[in-house]
């Protein structure tokens, strides 16, 4: 009899990644999946522990598994993922419904770990973050059947005063080329149309492995696969970026002109308590770089508000650089405490109120900036990937280059026809919102 599991992963796509390896080694080893938690006798929790928001998200879906298994027909609760390697004591100490422990590097003996548990072993495998990465496993997709990630590498070196994912990820350490080329041929083959390249820092792609930033060069084997359309990069760190990346994204016609750039803030005096590598002159340089080379590009930034000792100055650098800047896409954080960070214990905290007064006006100049750029486009054709479709609305969801799943806006366009999710469409705009465009299909892409 197969044993049935059942797996929730939070956090970002790099952690789903993970969470699609370990369903694709249970599915391999013998083990049954389900997506319903009343049916499984196994439950793993892909965790998050990167700010406090996520940590609590992490915990009451541990606690939601741990209630089940003393009420309902859950026998075995795994605990995988950053929160498990961050605090594995206090997890194991305060729910002891826990049966097994597996740290970020672990993640290769998920099937292990729940036959152990399932002979009422308690299992606790916290390998050395800094270890050689688990092997990249054959994976079971659980998102859109035409859009998936590859994880290109693991870890960071960049060690930001504000971040704690060094402490539970560890060094940077990329995946073979080989391996990644494998895995996005499977995916080609599956049916997967978009390839989204992730890391916690994509840019620095093989430079451990091979001695040089090799991501123009994974870049040009990937647009090599026959089957895959977009190939969309995310988390790109600034200093990074080269002359060489510009060119391969503004020459390979698969590669959308789109870009993820966590710039965080604008202020030297911040960016240096930050630990990060740029300053507001070498921001506008890259920037001014890019939108050269490539004049349709897409940027989509992260910034954090509240950062300690962050002042009216301050906030008012990076106010008038979002506003002089007009990024396509943004989103804003407060800054988030993580105990065992060096700016967890720096002085002149900033109150919540604060915070939140000046994420929101950002995010309010932000959203008159996002509109006008959309109505800009009204007349223009685009390319989008259907999404689904809003009965109710009578209209497709869909993504244009411009919009990364989950993150960004949509394409909301009506069409005579019958489409379905992972149609490649050309559509033009009529109308726009804030956040999204609003169009008519009125030819199929040719695939």
């Amino acid at each position: 009899m197969k044993h049935k599991v059942y797996l929730v992963s939070l956090g970002c796509d790099k952690n789903l990644v993970d969470s699609e390896m370990m369903l694709g080694i249970l599915s391999k080893e013998g083990f049954e999946l389900t997506d319903d938690e009343n049916e499984a006798e196994i439950a793993v929790i892909n965790t998050c522990s990167f700010i406090h928001d996520a940590k609590q998200e992490s915990v009451n879906a541990i606690l939601e598994m741990a209630d089940l298994k003393e009420n309902g027909s859950l026998k075995v609760l795994l605990v995988c993922g950053c929160l498990a390697q961050r605090y594995s004591d206090e997890l194991l100490q305060e729910i002891p419904q826990i049966d097994a422990i597996l740290g970020t590097m672990a993640i290769d003996r998920i099937a292990e770990a729940a036959r152990e548990a399932l002979e009422k072993n308690h299992v606790v495998l916290l390998p050395d973050i800094d270890s050689p990465l688990p092997a990249y496993q054959k994976r079971m997709l659980t998102g859109a059947g035409h859009t998936a990630y590859l994880k290109i590498a693991e870890g960071c070196d960049k060690h930001c005063t504000y971040c704690a994912i060094p402490a539970m990820r560890g060094k940077y350490r990329s995946y073979p080329m080989e391996d990644l080329l494998e895995d996005a041929k499977r995916l080609a083959e599956s049916g997967v149309k978009e390839l989204i390249l992730v890391a916690q820092e994509s840019t620095l792609y093989g430079v451990d492995l091979y001695g040089h930033k090799a991501l123009p060069e994974l870049l040009h084997k990937l647009c090599a696969i026959d089957g895959l359309k977009w190939i969309r990069i995310l988390y790109c760190y600034p200093e990074e970026i080269t002359d060489e990346l510009i060119d391969v994204i503004a020459e390979e016609d698969k590669i959308c002109n789109y870009l993820d750039i966590p710039i965080q803030h604008a202020s030297d005096r911040i960016l240096k308590r930050m630990g990060r590598r740029t300053s507001n002159a070498e921001l506008r340089e890259i920037i001014g770089k890019l939108r050269d080379r490539i004049p349709d590009i897409a940027i989509r930034t992260t910034l954090i508000v509240g950062f300690p000792g962050e002042s009216e100055e301050d906030y008012r650098i990076l106010y008038d650089f979002v506003d002089e800047m007009e990024f396509d896409r943004l989103g804003v954080f407060t800054y988030s405490q993580e105990e065992g960070t060096p700016a967890a214990e720096m002085p002149d905290q900033i109150d919540e109120e604060t915070k939140e007064a000046r994420r929101d006006e950002i995010m309010l100049l932000q959203q008159a900036i996002s509109y006008d750029l959309a109505n800009a486009r009204i007349g223009e054709t685009l390319d989008a990937f259907v999404e689904g479709r809003l009965p109710d609305e009578g209209v497709y969801v869909a993504r244009t280059y411009m919009d990364a799943p989950d993150v960004d806006g949509y394409f909301f366009v009506s069409c005579d026809k019958e489409l379905e999710s992972g149609d490649l469409i050309t559509a033009k705009v009529t109308d726009c919102n804030e956040y999204d465009l609003i169009g008519v299909v009125f030819d199929e892409f040719s695939e």
